[in-house]
């Protein structure tokens, strides 16, 4: 006889058990996926998880949108970019926006195909970028992401020290691993008085090592009494390692205009060589540098001369220049020669060092010679710029020199061992 406190339910009730905790498992996971799938509770988890892989601390405000049907497509406001437990923000933005396939989603990361990218007011500290990237460990070449519908920054602004990218917009309307692209890129360069406006358009054979690259645009120097406007073309092989961006060689050609009150002086410049950027510096060393004056102007011609050199060059916080060449003749705007250096028809090899500020303010050393003349002289090259482009001015150049010859004839009056000096007081 069974114990009836021991007996097992009917079959019927069992089942009918079995269905209410798998209904009350379906409720609990139902309310569980619909919470997780607010964006006020999805966003965190999706920033979180994206900061643990880049050791970063990502953070957004809560009114974060999030769409999941169709192409997934997060929004989030007020992002904020910070190594943990660090006080700098690498990177924010008012809105950014991520729209990327499901099936990049299940990839885990190893089928990289975006939708599309939109950053509305970013902006990134490059400091605090670098010092980030010296804490990672080495990793492989990164791979290229395909962007099927393109990424777009607007309102954007990039920091670092001194030098800020203002007003920054880029426009890439898609991107293959294997296709050529190509994208346009506006804003702003400013380093205390010195701002430089740009509007570049950047091709690419394809986004790889060793791929072709060109620059076609216009940018312009500009200072607080003087402008240079500038068409720029630059092409070459890109590569992108550890130690910077390289182009060897990199071709530049410009044609360009210095402005400054009345004067105009026209010219075009043109640069070859092995160019190195890193550390925010541009190194173009060694170069081949052509320098070729325009006299279509309303001035009958420019003081900009015809010339040939070749030595290095760098661009960063300062400005340096080391060049040798020839001046194939004298130009005709310059001051007169006196005889018989002023006779003489051999070139004028020179020697030109600067270092200092980008505008060229700061003080100019150039030697030149020709046949057993000597001239070595300082100067200031906005000064003599000006100098020349003016009539019934000074005489005399605005210059510290010494001008040595072993004979000259002045005023009919021929001159043994001559040495002459000139002393321009503003030359430091």
């Amino acid at each position: 006889m069974s114990d009836a406190g021991t007996a097992s339910p009917p079959p019927r009730r069992r089942w009918r058990q079995r269905l209410l905790v798998l209904a009350a498992l379906l409720v609990a996971l139902s309310l569980v996926a619909t919470w997780l799938l607010q964006p006020k509770q999805l966003v965190p988890l999706i920033l979180d998880r994206a900061g643990e892989a880049l050791s970063l601390q990502i953070t957004a405000s809560p009114d974060a949108e999030a769409r999941l049907r169709g192409t997934p497509q997060l929004v989030v406001h007020d992002l904020a970019v910070r190594e943990p437990g660090g006080d700098a923000v690498l990177l924010r933005a008012k809105r950014v926006l991520l729209s990327l396939p499901w099936s990049s989603v299940r990839s885990g990361g190893k089928d990289i195909v975006i939708r599309r990218i939109e950053l509305d007011a970013p902006e990134l500290d490059l400091a605090a970028v670098r010092a980030w990237l010296a804490k990672r460990p080495p990793s492989e070449e990164t791979a290229i992401p395909t962007l099927t519908d393109g990424l777009r920054v607007i309102d954007g602004r990039v920091v670092d020290g001194t030098l800020r990218i203002e007003d920054l917009a880029i426009d890439l309307p898609a991107l293959h691993p294997q296709r050529r692209a190509h994208t346009r890129i506006r804003g702003r360069a400013i380093d205390g008085a010195l701002k430089l406006p740009f509007d570049l358009v950047v091709a690419m054979s394809r986004p790889a090592n060793g791929a072709g690259l060109g620059i076609v645009g216009t940018l312009a120097f500009e200072g607080d009494d003087w402008r240079l406007p500038v068409a720029v073309k630059l092409s070459g092989p890109l590569r992108i390692g550890g130690d910077g961006i390289a182009m060897t060689p990199a071709t530049l050609g410009a044609s360009a205009r210095y402005e400054s009150g009345d004067t105009r002086l026209p010219f075009a410049l043109g640069l070859r060589g092995p160019l190195r950027i890193a550390d925010g510096t541009a190194t173009l060393a060694p170069a081949g540098v052509a320098l070729r004056g325009d006299g279509t102007t309303s001035i009958p011609s420019t003081p900009i001369p015809t010339l040939d050199a070749h030595g290095a060059m760098s661009l960063g916080k300062r400005l340096i220049l080391r060049l040798d060449g020839t001046l194939p003749h004298w130009p005709e705007t310059w001051p007169a020669l006196p005889p018989p250096i002023s006779t003489s028809t051999s070139p004028l090899p020179f020697a030109l060092q600067y270092e200092g500020r980008m505008d060229l303010s700061d003080t100019t050393a150039l030697s030149l010679r020709r046949d057993a003349m000597a001239f070595d002289s300082r100067f200031r090259l906005p000064a003599l710029l000006d100098w020349l482009g003016q009539a019934g001015g000074s005489p005399l150049p605005p210059l510290d020199g010494t001008l040595r010859a072993p004979q000259m004839t002045i005023s009919g009056a021929t001159l043994e061992g001559v040495q002459v000096t000139l002393d321009e007081e503003e030359i430091e």
